[in-house]
């Protein structure tokens, strides 16, 4: 009897360990589970400039203005790139794109991602979430397998388990710069809600019908989108989410009038971003509802941002700093004042150009200053704006601040956003403003130098040379970049200062250093004509043809010396698309700015997958050169 008794205790005692360690899961599970849910509302080719909530000028948009009473409103929000595919590399990434080689628009090939890094939603998934993409990617990166449960214009997060958190992308094309493509019949026809007259035209824009038609329509087109998002925000609500979600609306970079997007002015970096949190949520933010903040954002903040609210682990491959989640201080956020930006090839038209910002201060750096911003792209220039802008320029009827789109710019500038928004005064000469110069300079210079920057190297070679591991690539060569870098910082000291070292740079025995040195002759123009021999004799005898195509870039920019032969040689050997598009870049600009400059360039110099009358970045630059 004392057994069975002993034994009865026993099992009540064992079956109460069990219901302990039952509950005690649950709670655990409960714990693990109780994640918000977070969404991401993504207007394309958007500006802060156009949102009433920035700017009176702007567009009222109630369903935006509605998220910012519960929530925050950044004040300084940027995207480090002017376009959407670097842009959303950058995003998907958490990486700033020069560094990990996806810096390109658009990409003449994938580039992998970083070396034991995912895209972020990788990892939101690993920590339990139903990740969903309504539907743009554009990312310049080989995507994994395991980023989204759902990537297409169909995608739901009503699919995930029940319980299950979720991370959802919902875009919005509505505002693209495909929308402006009007014509002008359509512009006859079709009238627009926002009173043209009362539309603040930029001051660098002419004082046109057109350019007041087609600002009105783009606002317009937000107040459209803000109807849109209306209409999915009250989804949301008739399934009870809105108090459990954590929503971000934000533009995916600035645009789209002329000279914004694709360029890093205010106007294609600075985005409106509304993070609206709910009452269960706010020990999320270091702000209140309803408040604003003059923290610096940028887009490589947004991946581990998203992943500190879903407690996961920030992978240290990331460049950007979570601005919500636990342990994230106001005071914190307040001291991020900088922003870093970059901008390289624009579908066929190549420039390189990156952008410090600090408080009410911004630095631009020109590395190749002679390549206008008004250079012609193909895709812009279907915009009837820029068609008369262009015009207009021709004509001889735009003052001092609307040409200057149009004529060469000054190797490095400096704005006083406060004073100057639309950055039309450069204070790089001023003496009283030496000091912040020198200061944002020396940012800058040891951004790029400490990434590495990989566009120091013409993106044919890289793409031949560095795509495999553009990161490993970068890391191995820092030291040469690092020079090259130093060779292009040579224009912005004065001619006599920089002669001996431009010499010593055009008789290196390597071909980049002779490549940045003529770059850096065309930045001075006619004050390096000293080294007109030394660089006819580049421009016949070079043995790597970008260099040849360089010093012809200089004998056609600023002496009489004939280049055709020598383009059309570089032409025929090229090696790649991506080398033809970057010589076929000189001879545009050579055609945009030299009177006496005229080619005739034959479709047989390239193979026919470079040029198959589809649209390709050869096909548009031969049609402009060619007509």
């Amino acid at each position: 009897m004392l057994y069975l008794k002993t034994y009865e205790n026993s099992k009540k005692y064992f079956l109460l360990i069990l219901i302990l360690v039952f509950v005690q899961n649950n709670i655990q599970a409960q714990e693990k589970v109780e994640n918000p849910n977070i969404v991401w509302i993504v207007t394309e080719d958007n500006a802060w400039h156009y949102s009433k909530l920035y700017n009176e000028a702007g567009a009222s948009m109630p369903t935006i203005e509605r998220l910012a009473k519960s929530g925050i409103v950044f004040n300084h929000a940027f995207s480090n790139a002017p376009v959407c595919s670097v842009a959303r590399s950058t995003i998907i990434s958490g990486c700033y794109a020069p560094r990990v080689g996806a810096q390109y628009h658009r990409r003449m090939q994938f580039a992998p991602m970083p070396e034991g890094l995912e895209m972020f939603p990788y990892y939101l998934r690993k920590a339990g979430y139903y990740t969903t993409n309504n539907s743009k990617e554009d990312y310049n990166f080989i995507k994994g397998e395991e980023v989204w449960d759902e990537s297409s214009n169909k995608a739901t997060f009503k699919n995930r388990k029940e319980g299950q958190p979720f991370f959802h992308v919902q875009n919005f094309g509505i505002t693209h710069e495909g929308q402006l493509h009007f014509s002008k019949e359509q512009m006859e026809k079709e009238a627009t809600a926002h009173k043209q007259s009362e539309v603040n035209i930029f001051d660098y824009h002419p004082q046109t019908s057109l350019f007041k038609y087609t600002h009105a329509k783009y606002l317009d087109l937000h107040q459209k989108a803000d109807k849109a998002i209306g209409d999915f925000l009250d989804e949301l609500e008739a399934q009870g989410l809105m108090e459990n979600t954590i929503i971000f609306y934000y533009g995916d970079h600035g645009g789209v009038l002329p000279r914004s997007k694709g360029y890093i002015y205010e106007s294609g970096l600075h985005v409106p971003m509304v993070v609206y949190v709910p009452e269960k949520w706010k020990h999320l933010a270091a702000y209140k509802q309803g408040s604003r903040s003059d923290a610096f954002i940028q887009f490589i903040d947004l991946a581990p941002t998203v992943l500190n609210l879903a407690g996961a682990k920030i992978p240290e491959q990331m460049d950007g700093s979570p601005f919500l989640g636990k342990d994230i201080s106001k005071a914190e956020l307040e001291n991020r004042q900088t922003a870093f930006s970059y901008a390289d090839r624009f579908d066929e038209k190549y420039d390189l150009v990156r952008g410090f910002r600090k408080g009410k201060y911004k630095y631009l750096r020109s590395y190749q200053p002679f390549n206008r911003d008004a250079l012609y792209n193909f895709y812009r220039y279907k915009m009837l704006a820029y068609q008369e802008w262009k015009a207009l320029f021709e004509e001889g009827k735009l003052n001092g601040v609307q040409k200057q789109f149009f004529m060469p710019r000054a190797s490095e500038a400096l704005y006083d956003l406060e004073e100057d928004p639309h950055e039309t005064n450069n204070l790089a000469s001023n003496q009283a403003y030496q000091p912040i110069l020198k200061e944002l300079r020396a940012e800058l210079r040891k951004q790029v130098k400490s990434m590495p920057d990989l566009s120091f190297y013409p993106e044919p070679y890289f793409l031949e040379n560095g795509l495999e591991n553009p990161v490993a690539y970068g890391q191995a060569n820092k030291k040469q970049i690092g020079k090259l870098i130093r060779i292009a910082d040579l224009s912005l000291l004065s001619f006599k200062k920089a002669e001996k070292k431009i010499a010593k740079a055009l008789a290196s025995q390597n071909p980049w250093e002779r490549y940045w040195a003529l770059i850096v002759c065309s930045t001075f123009g006619e004050e390096a004509n000293q080294f007109q021999d030394k660089i006819e004799d580049l421009a016949k005898n070079d043995s790597e043809n970008l260099v040849k195509v360089r010093a012809a870039e200089y004998l056609g920019l600023h002496t009489n010396t004939s280049v055709d032969d020598i383009l059309l040689a570089s032409l025929k050997t090229a090696r790649s698309e991506s080398e033809s598009n970057l010589i076929l870049n000189t001879v545009a600009l050579l055609t945009q700015m030299n009177k006496d400059f005229s080619i005739e360039i034959p479709e047989d110099l390239f193979k026919k997958a470079w040029l198959n009358g589809k649209g390709t970045i050869v096909d548009k630059r031969l049609d402009y050169i060619n007509e």
